[in-house]
């Protein structure tokens, strides 16, 4: 049965792979970008998430099946706290009535590996107070260097917010009670415009091995291994699995801790 999508970051990675997943499984699909996208919004301001709620519910007729957040950026001040959490939680939240509105609904955020790494607490505790020009100061005021993979402490704490939202708010009366399955992907590292140069010089491929070693399949994947598992779980076939960080990372987050459940 064809079901009605939207994703945001559409227009290039891990958003631009599912939408082509979605598209050739036949369903339809809502894309949602800076540029090349049905909807032409800036995830990082008021007015650009709220333009996004506006239009996806004149194209979607005013039900949805399924919300991916996807679009993310991989920077080490302020747009990472703008985009990732905010702009993601906005997304979500903006649009649950139109999923509750549809049948069998199931969302999905793209996380991050890197969030078993060193987090600010600072920061993370102004994000997820909700003081967002806050958390947005005290990012820019960090500084904070890139490793070769380009992960900083600002982008791994606005990946870990995102992930710890999903865990408390899944079994919540606003999602996982009324029938909306809530769930965060967790890739490694990704083949992107961004990591290719990395993995092509021997610096690079040594910190990606020290911090995201990946045995199975790597040591990068290819977007379309993530859209395939963001794809079921916001398909009518994922029947019991809600609240979940999932790790897609060729084994890296079990390396790294193989103590934790």
């Amino acid at each position: 049965m064809t079901r009605t999508y939207l994703v945001t970051g559409s227009a290039s990675g891990i958003g631009k792979a599912t939408v082509a997943k979605l598209r050739s499984d036949g369903h339809r699909v809502i894309g949602v970008d800076l540029e090349n996208a049905d909807i032409v919004v800036d995830l990082s301001t008021e007015d650009g998430r709220a333009d996004l709620v506006e239009q996806a519910r004149e194209l979607s007729g005013g039900a949805i099946n399924g919300v991916l957040a996807v679009a993310g950026v991989l920077v080490s001040a302020s747009p990472s706290v703008a985009v990732n959490h905010f702009g993601a939680v906005a997304t979500l939240e903006g649009l649950r009535p139109l999923l509750a509105a549809a049948d069998k609904p199931r969302a999905a955020v793209v996380a991050s590996r890197a969030i078993i790494d060193a987090n600010d607490a600072k920061l993370l505790e102004l994000i997820e107070s909700g003081d967002e020009a806050s958390a947005l100061a005290h990012a820019d005021s960090l500084a904070a260097a890139t490793d070769a993979a380009g992960s900083s402490v600002v982008y791994i704490t606005s990946k870990l917010s995102l992930a710890r939202w999903v865990r408390r708010n899944a079994p919540s009366d606003d999602w996982g009670k009324c029938g909306i399955a809530l769930n965060a992907v967790a890739p490694g590292v990704i083949l992107s415009p961004m990591t290719i140069p990395v993995l092509a010089t021997e610096e690079g491929r040594a910190t990606l091995d020290k911090h995201a070693p990946a045995p199975f399949g790597g040591p990068a994947a290819d977007p379309s291994a993530v859209a395939n598992l963001l794809a079921w779980l916001t398909s009518s076939d994922n029947l019991f699995v809600t609240g979940q960080i999932i790790y897609i990372d060729g084994g890296a987050e079990s390396i790294r801790r193989p103590e934790f459940i």
